[in-house]
């Protein structure tokens, strides 16, 4: 069978009607007026096909916020009602003179709106921000609760533009704040609130009386929860990285993303947290909602500008039924991001803190929290920093002890090392194999300083997670730094740096320089104790980079990063430095390590079964590469 293949000028072909084809395009292509005039007309058909679904009906009504307004007299009141139907009885009939209710309890000020039934203000009174002023969570219309429905006569009703009629009532100690969106005296929708004094909970509870003829309940009956999340802290950039919409879906706890926009459809949701940073808005159901769309968007567009919005996060969820009436046991949360206080409400709200994932979230909550309360509940905050530095770094002194032997056996065996590639200087495989036998009989292996290294990054990562979510550090003062959880500052720059900002903190700087010294007596230790191996990069080349590269790093971008972090970077270095002087200078002994490493070469030493199988392959790459230089010698 032949085989059918292209020609050259079958391609030409091809090239040539394909090109024809574009010029063709190109030249029939509209011009800009032919284009105004088809979105001209696109724009009337779309005009035309609204009037035709009016006309077709005319009972379609929605509302906007022009329809809430208490009417006046018996014309306000009829035109009201040709607007919102039913509904207008809340507003027709209210006797409520302001058009909001205030509550004060020990911890919270709240603010409740007549139109929309909902919190217009929620201050927090016992936290400022970082200029002093009263943390405010909602405030001047950043938060928007609305449900949206359509009723029996075809309507789709917003509760947010609605005239809720407030009454305000005491239970032992609680508050009750009912809201009720009246179409007759015993029919209704209620929003009902219970305040407790020292709590920053709120059970919220969403139910309908006598709805059954005025809510088409065949439509879903839309829940809507939209929130600007405003700037409390110093450093916005900083703030924002922790700003974060995070829920529990089936028992676990996801978010979305930290900077970028996102949006997400889950299932069984049983809450939902508006975390920003160290205070959070949170919405709690007893039974979770059956789907939920959540989305977040970042407000910063530029961190240099001062920005009031971090991020707007909103919810939307479809409100399960009991029959035909609305029944809905939730709890609104607003307060801090403190775990000791979510986890008292038993709804796993404390995992809205991210702690770290996995086995580093386990070392903050069972570990550093507990030993960093216990030590600040004696010690000053900065001081409870530098004692818990120092008990963990003598906890994990022994890795540092391991790392410094292994880099003085490799130094010790270094002149016989490199002896073995001198000798085999033309057989690679060779000598790698003379060096692993070595290592092994000496007990000197490179991987023997890797283990400790591996066994202190859980340690290093959980806590480079807990100091920017520890509650108990904002606002508190240590030396020249007057926030711990935000950046210190000695000077003020009249420009900004990208990526160092406007200011310059102390902190980062000595810690910068410690790590500069600590990498100047490591580094020079590897250099002296690592082999040169032909082939590989030049290790001590790179490590001479590092030593200048990490302090430049930590001094750039800890800048802006809370200072009580940087001042665990400096005395963890400090300690590091330390520790790593007493064990050369009055713990190990070279020559004591040097005839022990002849003891250990002396003994019959057991290869391992990993060593076995890593000497099996490299006895037949080298047989391989043998065969292959017979083979080539042959066809020359």
């Amino acid at each position: 069978m032949e085989e059918k293949k292209l020609d050259v000028k079958s391609i030409i072909g091809f090239v040539l009607i394909f090109a024809i084809l574009l010029f063709m395009m190109w030249q029939n292509q509209p011009t800009p007026e032919e284009l105004k005039a088809q979105e001209a007309e696109k724009q009337a058909q779309i005009e035309a096909n609204k009037k035709a679904e009016v006309k077709a009906n005319p009972e379609a009504k929605v509302t906007t916020a022009l329809d809430y307004s208490k009417p006046k007299d018996s014309n306000a009141v009829a035109a009201l009602q040709s607007k919102i139907g039913d509904f207008a009885y809340s507003a027709a009939t209210s006797t409520f003179a302001k058009n909001e209710v205030e509550i004060e309890s020990e911890v919270l000020k709240l603010k409740f709106n007549t139109i929309g039934g909902h919190l217009s203000e929620v201050e927090l009174k016992q936290f400022v921000d970082f200029d002093s002023i009263p943390i405010h969570l909602v405030k001047d219309g950043n938060s928007v609760f609305n449900i949206q429905f359509q009723t029996t006569d075809n309507r789709t009703l917003n509760t947010k533009d609605l005239y809720f009629q407030p009454t305000v009532t005491k239970s032992g100690e609680n508050t009750i704040v009912s809201m009720k969106l009246k179409t007759a005296e015993n029919k209704y929708l209620e929003y009902n609130y219970v305040i407790k004094p020292t709590e920053y909970m709120v059970d919220f509870t969403v139910r309908s009386q006598g709805l059954e003829t005025s809510i088409n309940t065949s439509n879903p009956i839309n829940l809507d929860w939209t929130q600007k999340t405003y700037r409390h802290d110093q450093s916005i950039s900083y703030e924002n990285r922790y700003t974060r919409l995070t829920y529990q879906t089936d028992g676990d706890v996801d978010k979305l993303s930290q900077m970028g926009d996102d949006d997400e459809v889950e299932p069984d949701v049983a809450w939902l947290s508006y975390r920003q940073h160290f205070f959070s808005s949170i919405l709690t159901t007893d039974k979770p909602f059956k789907e939920v769309a959540i989305t977040s968007k970042n407000l910063v567009e530029d961190e240099a500008k001062d920005s009031i919005f971090t991020k707007q996060f909103s919810t939307k969820t479809a409100l399960a039924l009991n029959g035909a009436n609305i029944n809905n046991n939730l709890k609104l949360y607003y307060g801090p991001t403190d775990s000791d206080i979510l986890k008292k409400y038993d709804d796993n709200l404390e995992e809205s803190i991210p702690f770290g994932w996995g086995i580093f979230g386990w070392i903050n909550k069972f570990l550093f929290i507990p030993l960093f309360n216990g030590l600040s509940s004696f010690l000053p905050y900065g001081i409870a920093i530098i004692v818990m530095t120092v008990l963990i770094k003598l906890a994990m002194s022994f890795v540092q002890y391991k790392q410094y032997l292994s880099q003085m056996k490799l130094k010790v065996l270094k002149p016989e090392l490199d002896a073995i590639r001198e000798k085999h200087k033309d057989n690679k495989m060779k000598a790698q194999q003379e060096t692993m036998a070595l290592q092994n009989k000496a007990g000197a292996s490179p991987m023997a300083g890797c283990l400790p290294a591996l066994i202190q990054m859980p340690v290093f990562y959980a806590l480079f997670m807990f100091f920017p979510t520890a509650f108990a550090l904002r606002q508190k003062s240590f030396l020249w730094a007057d926030d711990l959880s935000s950046y210190d500052v000695v000077a003020k720059l009249p420009f900004n740096i990208p990526l160092y900002g406007d200011h310059v903190s102390l902190f980062p700087i000595l810690a910068a320089i410690a790590i500069f010294f600590y990498m100047k007596l490591t580094t020079g230790q590897n250099q002296m104790s690592a082999p040169t191996q032909e082939g590989m990069p030049d290790m001590a080349k790179m490590m001479k980079y590092m030593i200048y590269f990490a302090p430049f790093m930590m001094l750039i971008f800890f800048n802006q990063y809370a200072s009580g972090l940087s001042l665990y970077y400096f005395i963890s270095n400090l300690i590091s430095i330390g520790i790593l002087l007493v064990i050369k200078n009055f713990i190990l002994d070279e020559e004591k390590i040097h005839a022990n490493i002849q003891v250990q070469k002396a003994k019959p030493k057991k290869e391992s079964k990993f060593q076995q199988r890593m000497k099996t392959m490299m006895e037949q790459a080298e047989k391989q590469k043998q065969l292959q230089q017979q083979q080539k010698k042959k066809k020359k």
